[in-house]
């Protein structure tokens, strides 16, 4: 899901490259102060696109607590993404036997998925009566809808065709979840790896259809069980598994919050998106990422 920025040369007229001995010039001018004045578009906003982000919220009501709902929301949206492009290069560093070089993207997402679930906090305050103000509002909207989330889900192995369904009708949306569903998951690159490093990983494990969910299997755990019975300084295997470890934890403790909030806000009435609510976000948790990087400890 490669996309083009057309707004790059309109961006790099606003925000022109500065080296060391042009930023100490500019102090010296300065005096030490900050530079007030530009020849146009303030630098920072036109890189950041500030005033756009505090542009996109529209709340459907007048109630004061909507906005946090709203914007907390949006900041997840930016989370998905960002984990997503970092998961994505953590791939293309695998595919090219690259484990050293996966690490760090691995680990950003960590991090970026620690962010993520630090945003709940923000909605810790909404009790059923504050939600209900605006609720209905919303109609069928639901964070269940969210494409990038599922992009999220997909590259980390939890896969399901039925869940691209409701976005038949955005093209563009659909055909790009198609495509991350067609392509190899995290899981999937670092089964290959395993088996190119020399594991005895199963024909039909490595050659099955990507666009199903993986089922745990006894030789990919074999092959963990191994990596992590070299506890030398230069096995980067393990190193490996530790970071898909913290993304894993870090991706399980987004779902169990989003089951606290919900079930803080709302109980355990029905979704706005139609799904049973509270007891089908719990269901849900049953779905493991790396599966075999779990199972593995119980044999070591």
């Amino acid at each position: 899901m490669e996309q083009t920025d057309l707004r790059a040369p309109a961006l790099a007229a606003a925000v022109r490259p500065a080296t060391p001995q042009q930023r100490a010039a500019r102090a010296a001018r300065n005096g030490g102060e900050p530079t007030l004045e530009f020849a146009e578009r303030v630098p920072y906003d036109a890189y950041v696109h500030a005033s756009t982000l505090h542009g996109l919220q529209q709340p459907l009501s007048d109630d004061p607590g909507e906005m946090s709902f709203l914007m907390v929301s949006q900041i997840m949206e930016l989370y998905f993404g960002l984990t997503c492009h970092e998961l994505r290069e953590a791939q293309r560093c695998l595919r090219a036997d690259r484990v050293w070089e996966a690490l760090a993207p691995l680990r950003r997402a960590a991090m970026h998925l620690e962010g993520l679930n630090a945003a709940w906090k923000g909605l810790r305050w909404m009790t059923p009566a504050d939600f209900n103000r605006f609720r209905n509002l919303l109609g069928e909207g639901s964070g269940f809808q969210s494409a990038m989330y599922r992009h999220l889900e997909f590259l980390l192995g939890l896969r399901d065709v039925t869940l691209i369904r409701p976005f038949r009708r955005q093209a563009e949306v659909h055909a790009e979840l198609r495509d991350t569903l067609a392509a190899p998951s995290v899981w999937d690159d670092v089964v290959a790896l395993l088996a190119r490093r020399g594991f005895d990983v199963p024909g039909e494990v490595l050659e099955r259809d990507v666009a199903e969910e993986h089922r745990p299997d006894p030789a990919v755990e074999a092959a963990w069980v191994a990596v992590y019975g070299d506890d030398g300084p230069d096995n980067h295997l393990r190193l490996l598994g530790e970071a898909l470890a913290e993304v894993a934890e870090q991706f399980g403790d987004w779902r169990w919050n989003h089951v606290k909030a919900v079930q803080r806000a709302m109980g355990a009435k029905v979704g706005s998106g139609g799904s049973a609510g509270l007891a089908w976000l719990q269901r849900s948790m049953a779905r493991v990422v790396f599966p075999e990087l779990w199972s593995a400890r119980t044999a070591m």
